[in-house]
């Protein structure tokens, strides 16, 4: 019999399918439909840091500084209710999400700086929690503020949530850094225990007639999975945390790949907005199949087979691949 499991911030999965956030987590039902369908585990859609401070302003009553500022800011954000939940009922869903489900819950924390609303971490450990992603979507446009002091405020942020939980904790980052593979052992020295590759970059677009900056959600395809296969790939056997993959992960074979490059869980998202939750069951069953044709009787078996450090020519992750690709393409 084919062996899917797994295992992921210490966790046992019974495949690496986990769904990612979404405002499908949001639903009770769908959370139970996920596990039917095979869902190995799922990460609640995420409680941001902007909602909880929100929510602190907004009880405080401290409106009257900066009033018009504070109301454009806080009409881009998602609503509480319709989008999102605010804090309390956050907590009150992560505990009917355990009681739910056998599957493990995995919270989802977003924001981008140190304070007072990191206490939210604890608070989801104590709501039942088997883990937390400390999901981290941070733009730097201040011209001032160098590279170094961007990595130094990950680090910051990751040492503090990880000072409030004793669950594991894993860091969901973008790509845009110049040395990557230094920022993900300064990660794992402040507290993580998993990486998750990578946020998507949400670009907005420009409403030329309206003459306004409009918020756009484009569903991820299979091709964006490569840069999370590379990424993954070169750090797999150098670093001493688990790798998740999000973002591309659409096809069972998208599994196996994220698996032979070293990652530990391969997460969902939209691939099933578009296909829906039932989706889960097929991927599986073209991961088996594929398996059993090629005589793999487990994933243990693949994993890391091609990452960097197991491939005949490692180069092939590096500038070795830039050359053969410039050398490659056929004008006839």
């Amino acid at each position: 019999m084919t062996d899917l499991t797994t295992t992921y911030l210490g966790l046992p999965l019974a495949n690496p399918l986990v769904v990612s956030p979404s405002p499908l987590c949001q639903d009770l039902g769908r959370i139970r439909e996920m596990e039917d369908a095979g869902a190995a585990a799922v990460v609640l859609h995420s409680l941001f840091e902007e909602q909880i401070s929100i929510e602190s302003v907004l009880l405080d009553r401290h409106l009257s500084d900066g009033a018009e500022s504070f109301a454009e800011a806080l009409s881009y954000f998602p609503d509480l209710h319709d989008y999102n939940l605010g804090p309390d009922a956050y907590l009150e869903h992560v505990r009917k999400a355990k009681a739910a489900v056998d599957i493990p819950v995995i919270a989802s924390l977003n924001g981008v700086s140190t304070g007072g609303w990191i206490h939210y971490a604890e608070l989801m450990e104590d709501a039942g929690a088997d883990a937390l992603e400390l999901n981290i979507y941070y733009v730097a446009t201040d011209p001032g503020k160098t590279g170094a002091q961007v990595e130094q405020q990950y680090v910051d942020l990751v040492e503090d949530v990880r000072a409030h939980v004793r669950i594991p904790l894993a860091v969901k980052v973008g790509h845009h850094f110049t040395a990557f593979a230094n920022l993900a052992h300064r990660l794992k020295a402040a507290g993580a225990n998993g990486l998750v590759l990578f946020n998507r970059f949400y670009q907005p677009d420009l409403d030329i007639d309206q003459l306004d900056v409009v918020p756009t959600l484009t569903l991820s395809n299979s091709y964006e999975l490569l840069l999370r296969l590379t990424w993954v790939a070169i750090l797999y056997g150098k670093l001493d945390v688990d790798f998740a993959v999000t973002g591309g992960v659409h096809t069972g074979r998208d599994v196996l790949k994220a698996t032979m490059a070293g990652a530990n869980a391969a997460m969902l998202t939209s691939a099933l907005l578009k296909r829906g939750i039932g989706y889960l069951a097929e991927v599986r069953a073209q991961m088996i199949e594929w398996m059993e044709v090629h005589e793999y009787e487990s994933l243990a078996q693949m994993r890391g087979s091609m990452s960097q450090a197991s491939v005949a020519n490692p180069s092939a992750y590096e500038r070795g691949n830039y050359l053969k690709v410039l050398s490659s393409y056929d004008l006839r």
